[in-house]
């Protein structure tokens, strides 16, 4: 079981990781909660998902769309998304999508290179909890997720802008 940190307003702690992350290659485990590939969620998911005996998630790679997950949202405990390296922005836009278009409402989670430098972002596109790849526990979270008082831009964490502040 990976290391798994939750932010809820502002304070982070570790929690119990119920999941299992299931590769393409491996069986499904006949119990417990697990997190598939896209590609195999697509040709398994229903079948897991009509059984009710466990929460799934599926694993989002940096170049897989998260609208194909449009219809199955509801029914997802957890949506993983990948940062195959620090560079690689695209998860960020994945999780802004799952929040602010798909309206997606369970966990968002942050999984590969993970690293606390980016948690003020992370969390200002949508992300709530994260598998950190540098080793940083939750008091570091916090601190850098807090990091910045003022935001300029609005962003799936509802922060009011600066302008807003200014103005009310």
């Amino acid at each position: 079981m990976s290391r798994l940190i939750k932010l809820t307003n502002g304070v982070a702690a570790f929690v119990d990781n119920s999941f299992v992350n299931v590769t393409d290659e491996e069986a499904i485990p006949e119990t417990g909660d697990v997190i598939l590939s896209l590609n195999r969620f697509q040709a398994e998911g229903d079948a897991l998902l009509a059984s009710n005996s466990r929460k799934v998630g599926v694993r989002i790679e940096s170049n897989e769309e998260v609208e194909g997950l449009a219809y199955d949202l509801p029914r997802l405990a957890v949506v993983a998304v990948v940062f195959p390296k620090f560079r690689d922005g695209r998860a960020y836009t994945s999780a802004r999508l799952l929040r602010e278009r798909l309206n997606y409402v369970g966990e968002v989670r942050a999984v590969g290179d993970v690293l606390q430098e980016q948690a003020g972002f992370m969390v200002r596109c949508g992300f709530d909890a994260f598998e950190p790849a540098d080793g940083a526990g939750p008091e570091a979270w916090a601190k850098a997720a807090g990091r910045f008082r003022h935001v300029y831009q609005r962003g799936a964490d509802a922060r009011p802008t600066a302008l807003e502040e200014r103005t009310a």
